[in-house]
């Protein structure tokens, strides 16, 4: 197979590339494969970041980069590559990222308030002004909060359930003609740290379709910056006033195919913390029909982990019951995902089973998304059971609105 990119292959006669086996590392050895470029060409920008071209030894390489980290970059700049992700064939958006430019340092960052560090202790810690910390003008209002007053929180495994998510939220609205809520996306630290990475976020904002985004943990870059899921829940609801929080992952979550080895075991602890904060918690299913993994056929073995063994609070786990024109195909698996989703209701578990269909209707909401529904690589033609069960998690979170 002929190499995609030999200039991101190991170099050996610099001493500073790690090398691209999978062997066994050693302590002290190098773990960045670094490169340095000059930038041929921008693409177009969304909301925090910047992709681009970057000649590498004469190649050309996708990179990425976010201004408010690095600077402004143009044409003909000298730039920094981190390349490991790509060297090694992992995803990561297709990128190399972009570290520093070479040939000019940014601008220093103008004096205010604010000492919340985020990806702590990295080259690249980066400072913000958390919605929670002293400086912060909500502090008052975050200082004794406790309560969500009841607030639905919707928590998925993966990323690309939020778009879905508010579909089926908006849907709902519409079928009872009512205004579309106020939805909040606490970004958890799972996957892509910086908020700036989802071209989902930043497509639903500009659609209207998200009202806030809520950093919380190690990740940032969101409207609000928070030190934890906890009081990010509480920032978006007494700080943003969401009537709803959708709690995921950013883009690129990790796992190992073991049954512990998964960024997603997160969505127990943010049920818990939905439930601690006398929230709605609400269970999306990452479900699918079209994964070739046998632990993700039907529920995915990471909901029914997370839910079944990390939750600790109750939550209403929403089951979709496939039916109605297009989605009748998808009746047998349908079977099958109620029967694994009740291993987690009572009298097995101590969630509660909620059961929607999931119909035309609502496939063709998804189908109007303002972004590319897409996950693990599939869009909504190739697997529509992944996106209908967490829109089906939207419908029953307007169904908790008072």
């Amino acid at each position: 197979m002929r190499d995609p990119c030999p200039a991101l292959r190991p170099q050996p006669d610099n001493s500073r590339q790690v090398t691209c086996d999978h062997g066994p590392a050693r302590y002290g050895d190098p773990v960045i494969t670094w490169r340095e470029g000059v930038v041929e060409r921008l693409e177009t920008a969304w909301s925090g970041a910047q992709p681009m071209t970057v000649s590498v030894d004469d190649e050309p390489v996708r990179a990425l980069a976010y201004p408010q980290v690095v600077g402004p970059v143009e044409v003909g700049a000298k730039v920094l590559l981190n390349v490991s992700a790509l060297a090694r064939g992992l995803g990561t958006g297709g990128y190399a990222l972009v570290v520093a430019r070479t040939d000019v340092l940014p601008p220093d960052p103008a004096p205010g308030p604010g000492h919340l560090v985020k990806a702590r202790y990295t080259p690249l810690q980066t400072m913000v002004l958390g919605v929670d910390e002293q400086e912060s003008e909500h502090h008052g209002a975050l200082a004794d909060a406790d309560d969500l007053g009841g607030m639905p929180v919707v928590v998925a495994d993966v990323h690309s359930a939020l778009p879905a998510v508010v579909a089926g939220l908006r849907h709902a609205a519409e079928r009872a003609g009512a205004p579309p809520p106020s939805v909040a996306y606490i970004l958890t630290d799972g996957g892509a740290l910086p908020a700036w990475f989802s071209r989902t976020v930043a497509a639903l904002r500009e659609a209207g379709w998200l009202d806030v985004c809520v950093s919380t943990g190690q990740s940032f870059g969101g409207d609000l910056e928070a030190v934890t899921v906890h009081s990010g829940l509480l920032a978006a609801r007494h700080v943003a006033g969401a009537d709803v929080a959708v709690v995921a992952q950013g883009p690129g979550n990790l796992g190992t195919g073991t049954r512990w080895g998964f960024s997603g075991v997160a969505a127990g602890e943010a049920i818990n913390a939905a439930g601690v904060l006398r929230g709605r918690p609400v269970a999306s299913l990452r479900v699918s029909a079209a994964d070739a993994r046998d632990r993700h056929l039907g529920v995915s073995h990471h909901s029914l982990t997370a839910y079944g063994r990390v939750a600790l609070v109750p939550a209403d786990v929403v089951v979709p019951r496939f039916g109605g024109g297009l989605t009748d195909r998808l009746a047998d698996l349908g079977a099958m995902v109620a029967a694994q989703a009740a291993t987690l209701t009572a009298p097995v578990g101590l969630h509660h089973l909620v059961t929607l269909t999931a119909d035309d209707a609502l496939h063709a909401a998804l189908a109007a998304t303002p972004v590319r529904l897409s996950t693990m690589g599939r869009g909504l033609d190739k697997d529509p059971a992944a996106f209908l069960a967490s829109a089906v998690a939207g419908l029953h979170a307007f169904g908790l609105l008072d």
